[in-house]
């Protein structure tokens, strides 16, 4: 299985496909609704290791998901285009297209037992854009 994720807008960027080790889709409405509510949102949970190239390439892919994660809620290129394909034996289970995407939290964590740091990213998609997710799947990918 191939977990790819790729980020558009400032600073476009895939993460490295060695890196993700999962992804959780999830749509979230308050938990103490009786009903079907207005108030829903769609979250993006990905994790992986932290892996640093060793063959002299300075990019780090990991790296530009914490430079996102900092980036200023009043700076345009805290939204971005965020799309995550799940291949399995060359067919795209899922593809996720959030294209307002923005990050809720961001976090790495090292330990000296394991020797490779871990990553998870939040990201959402922005409330007013809604409409605009796309979910695809079933079809022969790349």
């Amino acid at each position: 299985m191939s977990l790819r994720v790729t980020v558009n807008g400032a600073n476009s960027f895939e993460v490295a496909k060695d890196c993700v080790q999962k992804i959780k889709f999830r749509t979230d409405i308050p938990l103490d609704s009786n009903a079907r509510t207005k108030d829903v949102g769609s979250t993006l949970e990905i994790t992986g290791k932290i892996l640093v190239a060793t063959d002299g390439d300075p990019f780090d892919s990991t790296r530009q998901l914490a430079l996102w994660s900092v980036v200023p809620a009043e700076d345009a290129a805290a939204y971005r285009q965020v799309e995550v394909e799940i291949i399995n034996a060359g067919v795209v289970e899922r593809k996720y297209s959030f294209p307002r995407a923005f990050v809720v939290d961001y976090k790495e964590d090292f330990s000296n037992s394991d020797g490779i740091g871990q990553f998870t990213i939040i990201i959402k998609q922005k409330k007013d854009k809604l409409d605009t997710i796309a979910i695809e799947g079933g079809y022969i990918g790349a």
